[in-house]
């Protein structure tokens, strides 16, 4: 199961940077003043063996008068992350002490979310007993001080959380027998469910022009050429800025999620439009996951020439961080090309199930050395 941590609080108080820290990468925008972080950030991230869902949200409070309509918006959307959340680390930034911004948020998260988690951060350099003292007039069980920046604590904070997250997933689609997890990702009315029923060969999913039918995780199991699979159908995720409705908001939580439960993700683009950064996100997902990725580029037979040229320009461009990436151009419709995807759907498959002797990997790593030798240590080559 894959948990849910939100990250609540004021601006400027290091909500990105704890972010940026627990998924090791750079997504959040970090700078030094307030209000840069406001549509939220999702990440995957990994502690102690557990793998969960971390989300960033914009400041609540100090609010500036000239923002007061944008920044109600923001704070909204961190209320609701906060909701859906199954833990909320709530940081408040040590050097300013308690504020009655803090006072007042504890009254709006306390009713939201029953596990808050309290990180009294920027305290690098200080004595943290004392620091954190006053923030114990909030009332909370559990209050941690840590550094962000430099990760002063923020293991110990991570333990306690971790450890303490019992939550059984009732967003995963119900037990469906095994066989290989294929996930099928995309932005809204790309054509998902229309691709997972051509492959079954039956209308087993509801579709409609209308994008955003699909509101849930939906798992299919059925068997080709011998195989047993499992196709998962995901709800559409689509520009977090175009996220209005609560219901679809919770929906790119179980994407996310169905990308971490599923073996192979098959990733459908639209391509009668342009390839987006968010179709590059998703990829980008699954790859950092390391997850095998298959690129559909539907509705391929209706466009023309001169746009089927430029969809082929795009994905040579932007999927240059794929090694060798699979691209299959189909009409999930009509059928054309869909038995060629799944051909290599099953050959990723079996790969996945490979096992390799002690002796077939020391002589892929011998191979490995000598094409790219790893650098000197002291003067000598490391021995794998």
């Amino acid at each position: 199961m894959t948990a849910v941590i939100a990250i609540i609080g004021r601006p400027n108080v290091g909500k990105s940077t704890l972010f940026n820290r627990l998924t090791r990468t750079r997504n959040a925008l970090v700078a030094d003043r307030p209000g840069v972080t406001r549509d939220r950030q999702y990440g995957l991230a990994e502690h102690a063996d557990a793998r969960f869902i971390l989300i960033d949200t914009g400041g609540i409070g100090d609010t500036d008068a000239d923002e007061t309509s944008l920044q109600r918006r923001v704070e909204e959307q961190a209320l609701q992350a906060a909701t859906a959340a199954d833990a909320v680390i709530w940081l408040v930034d040590g050097r300013d002490g308690l504020t009655a911004s803090d006072e007042h948020l504890a009254q709006q998260l306390r009713p939201v979310n029953s596990r808050l988690y309290l990180a009294v951060n920027k305290t690098e350099g200080l004595d943290t007993d004392l620091v954190s003292s006053e923030f114990y007039a909030l009332g909370l069980e559990h209050v941690h001080a840590i550094s962000a920046r430099h990760g002063e604590g923020v293991s110990t904070m991570m333990d306690a959380i971790i450890s303490e997250l019992d939550i059984t997933d009732d967003t995963e689609p119900a037990d469906s027998g095994s066989g290989l997890r294929i996930s099928i990702v995309g932005r809204p009315n790309v054509g998902k469910s229309t691709l997972i029923n051509r492959i079954v060969g039956e209308e087993r999913v509801l579709t409609c022009d209308h994008p955003g039918t699909t509101r849930d995780s939906i798992a299919i199991p059925f068997s080709h050429a011998d195989q047993e699979y499992i196709l998962i159908d995901t709800a559409g995720v689509r520009r977090r800025s175009r996220i209005r409705d609560e219901v679809e908001k919770f929906s790119v939580i179980k994407s996310l999620r169905s990308i971490d439960a599923a073996d192979l993700v098959i990733m459908v683009m639209d391509a009668s439009e342009a390839i987006t950064d968010q179709d590059l996100h998703l990829v980008g997902v699954a790859h950092e996951q390391g997850k095998p990725v298959i690129i559909a580029v539907n509705k391929w037979d209706g466009i023309a020439p001169d746009q089927r040229k430029l969809i082929r320009a795009q994905l040579d461009r932007k999927l240059r961080f794929l090694q060798s990436p699979v691209i299959h151009f189909i009409s999930a419709l009509h059928g054309s090309g869909v038995g060629n995807l799944m051909k290599d759907a099953g050959r990723i498959g079996r790969q996945l199930g490979t096992t390799r002797s002690s002796s077939e990997i020391t002589a892929l790593l011998a191979q490995a050395v000598q094409e790219h030798a790893p650098p000197m240590v002291r003067g000598r080559r490391i021995k794998l």
